[in-house]
């Protein structure tokens, strides 16, 4: 959501006029989008334990519409499919002849599959594993699309192996510009949608086996926590809960906060929190799983073994986050993650040059 809602802004920013169509999620209307879209158009998924029947993904079939077509054929405008999972209507024969780019937030069936690895309940791994096997058959959809906009380099070198016109278009974010505060804080943070069982699972390692015992103050922040999560914070004196806490605090947190510890278990994609956190937060500290295939390897310190990160995270505790550090940041994140930048490159990609036929 964090990468489309800041297309739509950068889009609608270099005067791009757009027509979004979305599926609800029981969020209601989003009076926000209305600033930067020409309409917006919302429609319910098709839930129900039927659709887990279909040899579709139930991610693809429960997003299709004909309500949705009828209003794509009114004009001939260029189309954007936000992710596989958009992508039922990719190969419709009325669309044929438009010009359709697919932005690719994953390899969704290597995603699918991390989620099944650190997922407990057997109902939830067994749905993550089926999903991966049909997401991974329903793939070559993409060949449809005149383009793939890969969110990585990883990706990017992964999707050139399938398919023609792969183009790396990195994540949009809520960051202009590097702006990182002066001064020391005096905690670490980590930071998510603790819902997830990845994330979950990265807390609990964290408390667990990295502060477990040290001096330095673990924040944790996120929504929909899990009673083990709350369970392991209580036992740890130097840990501290924020639950369900809105987004101005996060960053408020993200900017005050000394190191940013940012583990995970899954090498899939970009994690936006990884970009949040550098463009707006001191030192973070992470494995190698976050930043591989990323790019942005050479701007955090990567410890993989506990001890390694602890001892890191220790040494960060007491140094500035300034000078040469900060001068890689801007001169990488500020040319390569440029939300206006990149918005240009996606209507190149729309609305290409014609070809000189007699060139």
């Amino acid at each position: 959501m964090i990468d489309v809602f800041y297309k739509v802004k950068a889009l609608h920013g270099i005067g791009v006029n757009v027509h979004l169509h979305c599926f609800e999620y029981g969020r209601g209307k989003q009076k926000e989008l209305d600033r930067y879209c020409a309409s917006v158009h919302y429609y319910k998924r098709q839930m129900g334990k039927l659709q887990l029947l279909s040899s579709l993904p139930y991610v693809v079939v429960s997003r299709r519409s004909d309500e949705l077509v009828d209003r794509l054929l009114k004009d001939d405008h260029p189309i954007l499919f936000e992710g596989l999972h958009s992508c039922y209507h990719l190969g419709d024969p009325r669309l044929h002849g438009r010009r359709r780019l697919v932005r690719a937030h994953n390899v969704e069936h290597d995603y699918y599959s991390a989620l099944a690895k650190v997922e407990s309940s057997p109902f939830k791994r067994s749905y993550f594993n089926s999903e991966a096997a049909k997401l991974k058959r329903y793939e070559p959809v993409l060949s449809e699309a005149d383009a793939v906009l890969a969110i990585s380099p990883k990706d990017a070198a992964y999707f050139n192996q399938h398919f023609r016109n792969v183009v790396h278009v990195p994540a949009f974010h809520a960051c202009e510009k590097v702006d990182v505060p002066d001064g020391l804080g005096d905690f670490a943070l980590y930071h998510g949608a603790l819902g997830v069982a990845d994330n979950n699972k990265a807390a609990l390692w964290l408390l667990r086996d990295v502060f477990n015992g040290i001096n330095v103050k673990l924040v944790i922040a996120g929504s929909d926590v899990s009673s083990e999560l709350k369970a392991e914070v209580a036992k740890h004196p130097n840990a501290e809960l924020l639950e369900d806490i809105s987004t101005e605090r996060i960053h408020e947190l993200v900017r005050t906060a000394q190191v940013h510890v940012l583990p995970t278990f899954q090498a899939t994609g970009i994690k936006l929190k990884l970009l949040l956190c550098l463009f707006m937060g001191r030192h973070v500290v992470c494995n190698s799983h976050m930043v591989h295939g990323t790019g942005l390897e050479e701007l955090c310190h990567i410890h993989d073994d506990p001890a390694s990160m602890r001892l890191s995270i220790q040494g960060c505790m007491a140094r500035p986050a300034n000078g040469s550090t900060l001068e890689k940041r801007a001169m990488i994140l500020e040319d390569r993650f440029s939300n206006a930048r990149n918005a240009q490159r996606i209507v190149e990609l729309l609305h290409p040059p014609p070809v000189d036929k007699e060139g």
